[in-house]
């Protein structure tokens, strides 16, 4: 169990992905189960799900990154706006 809170710590985007995309592929199955679609179709969908799982993921992240930029200027002793 500790090695999984140590996976989780060291790689939040990833388990972030992958959480993202288990639940994303469940409802996708879930809701399409009655279409009648082909495997290649259904391959096809899951692949693009956990895509765009991805996609949201690092989407996401850009707020992130974002917010450790401002700290990073604050602590170099301009104000995260850049104005003096």
């Amino acid at each position: 169990m500790s090695s999984l809170k140590q996976f989780v710590n060291q790689h939040p985007r990833l388990t972030a992905w992958l959480v993202l995309a288990i639940g994303m592929v469940a409802i996708l199955i879930w809701s399409a189960r009655d279409v009648g679609l082909l495997p290649a179709q259904w391959a096809a969908l899951i692949v693009s799900t956990i895509g765009l799982a991805g996609l949201c993921i690092w989407i996401i992240g850009w707020e992130d990154e974002g917010e450790d930029a401002g700290e990073e200027a604050g602590s170099a002793g301009t104000p995260a706006g850049g104005e003096a």
